[in-house]
């Protein structure tokens, strides 16, 4: 991958195709890599870094959407459990199946509430008792039988269920359990998608810290956020994927519709190795007292991750979890696992995201749907250019979103599709051993190639996937960072080379998972902004600014206070 210097650089030589993608999240990023596929270049530009908004703040789950049956959403679920079973097999170094176990309270409980909403009659969510659970999870499991990629759903006896996990609730009276899947690292699926469409089309270039600020007649006006100039862009046609921002920049083509209304969803990193050892395998995806779905479940040895709430926003950059948050989290922890008691020094690292769903003035956020659709504005005023929008968009659903745009814009080139991307394996998925006998193939492999134990060998599999193997020629003689040891000062000026790092937080939030893991100490911004400083012709005061900043968004907005202090460097 080029540098970003080598991509504005391509940009303003007129290199790059001109369908104009605004908005690196997934959906964005999808689109860019169907039209890859197709032969089509496009230049997709990001205000921030890739998959820096909404698409960095999941409950890092690939999922088939049991919740939306209750709303009658059987084509999003349908939908979203085949791409689930897609993205497990094109991505299986990223995404693999996880148990999930949903409590109880009652047997018959909703039934009636239940029949209304399945027949639209009634929108609000309300309670499910264990017969609407099985019902529930039998046309779930029907709309996986193409491809069985998981066990079908069975109820789990209330004894064998405390049995396993201990400290449920003695209200609970059996559980449900069904498989979906977790993504480990959402940030880095959506980068391998990006060099994947650039290795595939040399006409696509993907271009961080560039927002679109105007259009005139054919030609975007596009800024360099890091510099203030502007480039100018021709293009034949604009899709905006720019999630909770879609608003904004429609404004900027001059489209003036509202056609979003977003809601804040935050998530809880918990340093909690009790509750983690208790949940073992097992995600509790269970009923609030508000009829609303929240989740805790393992991330490691020492962390569990609790989600999430679901809170009406007007601003699209609503990213900070407020103490309200925190206090509903753990008040309805309680409802399943009494003895959590939760407190505020257990917490992390917290983040949050706003969910670009179609505006509504009434109702319940829950009850919004989670579908997404689409809006084609033809040339108008002064934009000589058509623009589509994209509103909402689901994690798990991208590829089939993408797919859907892409065959829209399509006869407007006057072209055709000629492959899908349906079974495209995605980064470091390709060619990814499926069997233990493979797997330790590949890894003794990566240990002669960059002279590694078998234990980092393993760590850079879980990573990378097959992409390790481009790094590990040049890992020899690795020098763990003196500060996150699970990190070598090789591998990490690799990612600065190869990856399009702008900033530091890039590193730290997503390029490696530092943040998230709990090891992004003040020792190790300093640490990373020396090295990162050569490598990125980082001047004194700016490799000072970058650590300044780094560490007040970890403090701020990311609550990580602790593992930023020096005490704890």
């Amino acid at each position: 991958m080029r540098t970003r210097a080598q991509a504005l650089d391509a940009l303003e030589r007129g290199e790059s195709g001109d369908i104009l993608i605004i908005g690196g999240g997934i959906n964005g990023v999808g689109v860019f890599r169907d039209l890859a596929a197709q032969g089509v270049g496009a230049t997709l530009v990001e205000m921030g870094d890739f998959c820096s908004g909404t698409s960095a703040a999941p409950s890092r789950l690939i999922h088939g959407g049991l919740r939306y049956l209750e709303q009658g959403e059987f084509k999003l679920v349908r939908e979203s459990v085949e791409e689930r079973d897609r993205l497990l097999k094109n991505a299986p170094h990223q995404v693999r199946p996880i148990r999930v176990w949903v409590p109880a309270l009652s047997w018959a409980g909703g039934t009636l509430q239940a029949a209304l909403r399945f027949l639209r009659l009634m929108k609000d969510p309300g309670p499910k008792g264990a017969l609407i659970l099985k019902l529930g999870l039998t046309i779930f499991d029907g709309f996986s039988i193409r491809d069985r990629s998981m066990p079908r759903h069975r109820l789990v006896p209330r004894r064998q269920a405390f049995a396993k996990v201990r400290g449920l609730a003695n209200e609970i009276r059996i559980v449900a359990e069904y498989f979906d899947a977790r993504i480990d690292s959402p940030e880095r699926l959506t980068l391998e998608l990006v060099d994947d469409a650039e290795a595939a089309c040399p006409e696509s270039l993907a271009i961080p810290y560039l927002k679109l600020v105007g259009v005139e007649g054919d030609t975007a006006l596009l800024q360099d956020v890091l510099s203030g100039r502007i480039i100018r862009k021709r293009c034949r046609f604009i899709i905006n994927c720019a999630g909770a921002w879609i608003d904004h920049v429609d404004r900027d083509l001059g489209i003036g519709e509202g056609l979003v209304g977003g809601t804040r969803g935050s998530h809880l990193v918990l340093k909690r190795p009790d509750l983690a050892a208790d949940l073992g395998d097992v995600m509790l995806y269970f009923e609030t007292p508000d009829f609303r779905a929240c989740l805790i479940y393992r991330l490691d040895a020492d962390h569990v991750l609790l989600g999430t709430t679901d809170i009406r926003t007007e601003h699209a950059g609503d990213k900070e979890t407020s103490e309200a948050e925190i206090d509903y989290l753990f008040d309805v922890i309680r409802t399943v696992l009494p003895k959590a008691r939760p407190r505020r020094e257990d917490i992390a690292f917290a983040y949050s995201g706003v969910r670009p769903l179609p505006r509504q003035a009434a109702g319940a956020a829950g009850s919004i749907s989670r579908d997404h659709t689409f809006r084609t504005f033809e040339p108008t005023g002064t934009r000589t250019v058509p623009v589509l929008t994209l509103i909402g968009g689901k994690w798990t659903t991208y590829r089939a979103c993408a797919e859907q745009i892409v065959d829209l814009v399509l006869p407007r080139l006057g072209q055709d599709r000629r492959v899908t991307t349906a079974d495209l394996p995605i980064g470091g998925g390709t060619r990814f051993p499926r069997d233990p006998a493979g797997l330790s193939a590949l890894a003794t492999e990566l240990m002669r190639t960059g002279a590694l134990g078998a234990g980092r060998a393993e760590r850079l599999l879980k990573r990378y996937g097959t992409r390790a193997a481009r790094m590990a020629a040049s890992l020899r003689g690795e020098t763990p960072l003196r500060s996150a040891a699970c990190y070598s000062r090789e591998e990490i000026l690799w990612i600065a080379q190869n990856e399009r790092v702008t900033r530091l937080d890039d590193m730290i939030l997503r390029r490696t998972l530092m943040a998230f893991e709990g090891v992004a100490s003040e020792a190790c911004l300093m640490e990373l902004a020396d090295l990162l400083a050569p490598a990125l012709s980082w001047s004194p005061e700016r490799c000072q600014a970058e650590v300044d900043a780094t560490r007040l968004l970890l403090e701020n907005r990311h609550r990580a206070r602790r593992q930023v202090s020096l005490e704890d460097a």
